[in-house]
């Protein structure tokens, strides 16, 4: 699912689409359904090329294509109802304030690095000593998406961008919890993963796509995510996993 900086009393139906670009950057879109008693952020870690700094991943607006999960399973039809398939020195200075970015309904920023999370306003941080328990996340970026309390559960459109990975080779998929502010061994999941990759490894362990994207997908009003001459590849996390990222091949 995600990691947020205050207790959420209920995330599921969390998709995601990933794929690696041909500079070497990374796609991402994500989408969830949450209820939350009040504000707070959806922080999602992403293992950003060293010297990312400010400005350096690119929001996408996708709030013109909220369906856009709903089109990319037309591409699964045998898919079950639910979408399943077969897991410190004192400053001197007040450091500057992260860039916040409208996109769609969401306010957004990305954190650099761990320590620049002391320029992020504290509701929407998740403390050090949380961080420090997946000592990976040492090197990472980070996207911070700003969300609004609700008295319902809330279907929000997606989120998404693009940085510059670490690994071109590999694609990354942001699936560790954290909830409750503590880091389980083991976190209930309920995630249907989507790509599109040349990897050898996932077409023969994934569920292929009937056709092209273009096919079931409005790959235009995807904004650059989608590649619409590109099969899509699927599968699902679903029941008690180990609490932990997901990688898959890119090549």
């Amino acid at each position: 699912m995600c990691c947020f900086s205050r207790p959420v009393k209920f995330v599921g139906n969390t998709q995601i689409f990933a794929r690696v670009g041909a500079r070497g950057n990374q796609v991402l879109v994500y989408r969830m359904i949450f209820e939350a008693e009040e504000d707070l952020a959806m922080i999602l870690p992403i293992p950003v090329k060293v010297g990312t700094g400010d400005g350096g991943i690119q929001f996408v607006n996708l709030e013109g294509y909220p369906e856009i999960f709903r089109d990319l399973e037309k591409g699964f039809p045998a898919s079950d109802p639910f979408g399943r398939s077969a897991g410190s020195v004192e400053a001197k200075y007040a450091p500057q304030q992260l860039k916040v970015e409208s996109v769609g309904r969401f306010e957004a920023s990305f954190v650099p690095t761990m320590a620049d999370f002391d320029r992020l306003d504290a509701r929407f941080r998740i403390e050090k000593e949380i961080w420090a328990r997946i000592p990976a996340y040492g090197a990472y970026g980070f996207a911070v998406f700003r969300l609004k309390a609700g008295e319902k559960r809330q279907n929000v459109h997606p989120m998404a961008f693009s940085f510059p990975t670490a690994d071109p080779s590999r694609i990354f998929f942001p699936t560790v919890h954290i909830h409750d502010g503590t880091v389980h061994q083991k976190e209930v999941f309920d995630h249907s993963l989507y790509c599109q990759t040349a990897s050898s490894e996932v077409k023969m362990t994934w569920r292929e796509s009937t056709g092209h994207a273009r096919q079931f997908a409005s790959t235009d009003r995807s904004r650059g995510t989608i590649r619409p001459d590109e099969h899509v590849y699927k599968t699902s996390l679903f029941g008690k996993l180990d609490n932990t990222d997901t990688w898959i091949r890119a090549v």
